[in-house]
């Protein structure tokens, strides 16, 4: 299997992810609802990378990936809104938001890269 470093920075962040929620809900049982929106987008992230890199067409990734980019934009969202209500400590809140960043650049560049490649196959050669 070729290695992919999106799909491994992705399972890591899902794993720290996964472990916030289970601190977020034995400590503070009134966050569950957010944790596990939390939860559900950050662990979504590799989940679409994955079904990307499996895809049957070009079509398949592109459209995995962009989704994978979209519940990684929401994964900000709840970093950020758990952070500025005093749940998340700046300390942790930016060590989130770090890898969060890290993976909507990379995924950022990948669908820049499928659109661009569109665009060339779709110009016509002068």
């Amino acid at each position: 299997m070729v290695h992919s470093i999106v799909a491994e920075k992705t399972y890591r962040f899902a794993i720290r992810i996964v472990k916030i929620h289970v601190h977020l809900c034995t400590t503070e049982r009134s966050l569950y609802s957010l944790s596990k929106q939390l939860l559900r987008s950050g662990t979504s992230i590799g989940a679409n990378v994955e079904e990307a890199l499996g895809g049957h067409s070009e079509k398949d990734f592109s459209a995995k990936m962009s989704i994978a980019y979209k519940e990684a934009r929401e994964t900000r969202y709840w970093l950020r809104l758990l952070e500025d209500c005093n749940v998340l400590s700046f300390k942790m809140a930016h060590s989130f938001l770090s890898d969060i960043d890290e993976i909507l650049r990379i995924l950022g560049s990948i669908i820049h890269t499928i659109k661009s490649k569109k665009k060339q196959l779709q110009t016509p050669n002068s």
